[in-house]
């Protein structure tokens, strides 16, 4: 059951806030309350008097959410300022629902002062209600009540002529007039619920109207719990496999997923077995509830108007047969959505998108989400969440009722929408790429997490130090955001810790692109000194630990069928001898001649194995902070103070290697760019005569 908001105004802390900071003060607490709205949805407003910057005299300003902002997050940058009285003229300009698009334009033409945010469909919504200050949220409860069959008997019985309501229209200029229209019919209301979309709140300061919204949400709340009582969604049908089983299974479908939608566009998963997902997924009327799709606009437009249901029973399936499944249910899917783009399209609809679900709905397992990026991917089952909290809301009180399929694909291919996604940068190189780092709270580790990211890649980084670890995992999760990196704590040489971190990140992300082996260390011993265990722990980490990342690596490439790269981090010592290092000399030819023999086997499949061979990376390496500088003056007979410029002058180039410099090498074998190179060597040493490979 959604529970009620809580009300998180601070007195103390809005008490010296001008009427605007007020503005985004209110937003931030709405859009951080999940039971409020999800994420990017709803906006908010406000009405403030300023100075003219041309006339220099008092003017009325609408401040009111920008297209595409998130209220959780938003600034004032994140508000469009317009001029309140332009806009209301522009009713003199409207020519009736069939142009209604014409007057986004308009809106263009009313902003004030240095406004550069694009102003929101939703814009004549706040600015024709007479009220200060102005909610648009998109509350579980709320939309329950909305997307009812009688949601209009409904909204009297919850809130008793508190709320007025407005049958469906897709938001615009016209229903900016219908609400002004039924304030003035009504002028005692608090707010509007709109028939399969969600609720307007108001008041006369930033205060008030904040209140209003937490007050009708909870009521609305306190309602549907005083009227549930039979089990939702029909009661359940199958129960779910345990906590343990669920993430073994979900590793091994989502690269499947990936595999036959991805070809085209890179595609980046979210898995959830959330307690409200199992319950839909297990229930006895999943398919048909599945089937009506989604109500509010802002859930369709993330998650497609509606869902795969992938059948499955756990308790007489083990799930090995499920892929052999998908290929027909995606088939069909893709057929039916053409089928849908065909039937309603009009004559300026913008081509048909992607036809492949972004939701997937397993009995017994949960949902699996799809999109470019994994903040995509996991938002769209967020919102899918919210779909299903409505559905069991709506089912309990009365009869869900979905959008019809002509006004769902009016918004989903309506022009307005068309135009913010063309306003969308550019993806990167490796937007939608997944990438397994081994080593990844080292220097070099760090350096190729850094450039992978800012490619647009996701990046999972396993190392075995996990106090080093937490904190460049957090780092980059600042820098980058939270979504696009992860960390697992695994030794390359346990071979049940590296299956586990493939997993991992099956799980996580969907799959994988991108595997660099860079985990090492290094030792220097003469030959008469070298212990049977130091020679053991060179081959096993620099040797066997690369072999099983390459084998669970190979493995989950090969059920995704989409190729990839693996990058393997060698050394100069892979080529050249070094007298008083035979144990890590050796380990490293065995890593630089294995890779050379997986190049061979993985061709076949698109799978790419190349070799980067850095020398001297002292810089950020944990390896240098050890006993191997030590040992490496002693060899060369300096001091250690004396050991970065001694290699810097040993090089041909004189110059320094930086642990940047490699990752720019793994990047150049990671990305496109190299996409007809396998089986190669890239030295980065600065140039070493003796290490030319011949």
């Amino acid at each position: 059951m959604t529970p009620e908001p809580a009300n998180r105004w601070d007195e103390a802390s809005a008490a010296q806030l001008s009427a605007v900071q007020a503005l985004v003060y209110r937003s931030n607490l709405l859009g951080q309350d999940l039971s409020v709205t999800n994420y990017g949805g709803g906006n908010t407003s406000a009405k403030t008097f300023e100075p003219d910057p041309l006339a220099g005299e008092e003017v009325p300003v609408l401040w009111v959410k920008g297209s595409g902002g998130d209220l959780g997050s938003i600034n004032l940058s994140g508000f469009a300022t317009l001029y309140q009285d332009k806009l209301l003229a522009l009713e003199r300009r409207y020519r009736g629902v069939e142009q209604e698009d014409e007057m986004v334009d308009y809106l263009r033409l009313c902003r004030f002062g240095e406004c550069a945010t694009a102003p929101s469909i939703d814009t004549p919504l706040h600015a024709y209600l007479p009220f200060a200050h102005v909610d648009h949220m998109h509350p579980d409860a709320v939309i329950a009540i909305a997307a009812s069959k009688n949601s209009q008997r409904l909204t009297q019985e919850v809130f008793e002529g508190e709320m007025g309501w407005l049958p469906w229209q897709r938001p615009g200029f016209d229903l900016g007039l219908r609400m002004r229209d039924l304030v003035r019919q009504q002028p005692n209301l608090s707010g509007i619920v709109l028939a399969g979309h969600g609720m307007f709140t108001w008041g006369e300061t930033s205060r008030d109207c904040y209140l209003t919204t937490l007050r009708i949400i909870a009521r609305a709340v306190r309602w549907l719990r005083r009227k549930s009582g039979a089990p939702s969604f029909g009661g359940p049908k199958f129960h779910s496999l345990s906590p343990a089983e669920r993430p073994q299974l979900a590793g091994r479908l989502m690269p499947v997923v990936r595999g036959q939608i991805g070809a085209n566009q890179p595609k980046v998963g979210h898995f959830s077995d959330s307690d409200a997902v199992l319950e839909f997924v297990n229930s006895e009327r999943l398919t048909e509830l599945a089937a009506l799709g989604t109500s509010c606009p802002d859930h369709f437009l993330r998650t497609k108007i509606r869902p795969l249901v992938w059948p499955f029973d756990p308790e007489r399936d083990d799930g090995t047969r499920l892929p052999e499944a998908l290929p027909v249910l995606l088939e069909s899917y893709r057929n039916d959505y053409r089928a849908y783009y065909q039937r309603c399209k009009g004559p300026d609809s913008p081509p048909v998108r992607d036809p492949n679900p972004v939701v997937y709905l397993v009995p017994g397992l949960g949902m699996f989400t799809f999109a470019g990026d994994k903040a995509t991917a996991r938002i769209a089952g967020e919102f899918y969440v919210n779909a299903i909290n409505v559905m069991r809301g709506a089912t309990e009180v009365d009869e869900y009722v979905g959008l019809s399929e002509k006004e769902a694909f009016n918004i989903e291919y309506w022009q307005l929408e068309q135009a913010k996604l063309s306003r969308m940068p550019k993806p990167k190189p490796l937007h939608g790429r997944i990438a397994y780092l081994t080593g990844g709270a080292g220097g070099i580790g760090r350096a190729t997490a850094i450039r992978l990211l800012e490619e647009g890649a996701c990046v999972v980084l396993v190392d075995r130090a996990v106090d080093a670890l937490a904190p460049v995992r957090a780092s980059l999760a600042e820098r980058f955001g939270p979504d696009r990196v992860r960390g697992f704590v695994a030794d390359v040489t346990d071979e049940a810790a590296v299956e586990a971190s493939f997993r991992f990140t099956a799980v996580e992300y969907g799959g994988i692109d991108i595997i660099v082996s860079n985990a090492g260390l290094a030792s220097a011993a003469s030959v008469e000194e070298t212990s049977l265990e130091l020679w053991h722990r060179n081959l096993e980490v620099l040797c066997t630990g690369y072999f099983l990342v390459a084998r669970e690596g190979f493995k989950l490439l090969k059920r995704q069928g989409l190729g990839g790269s693996m990058v393997f981090v060698g050394s100069k010592n892979g080529l050249v001898a070094s007298a008083g290092a035979a144990a890590y000399c050796t380990a490293k030819a065995s890593e630089l001649h294995l890779a050379r023999c997986l190049a061979l086997e993985g061709a076949a499949h698109g799978i790419r194995v190349n070799t980067v061979n850095p020398d001297a990376v002292i810089s950020g390496s944990s390896i240098w902070n050890g006993d191997w500088r030590k040992e490496r003056a002693l060899a060369y007979g300096i001091e250690e103070s004396e050991i970065e410029e001694f290699y810097r002058n040993r090089s041909l180039l004189k110059q320094s290697v930086m642990p940047e410099d490699v990752a720019e090498a793994i990047y150049f074998f990671a990305s496109e760019r190299s996409r007809n190179s396998t089986g190669n060597v890239l030295n980065v040493d600065a140039g070493n005569a003796a290490a030319f490979t011949r």
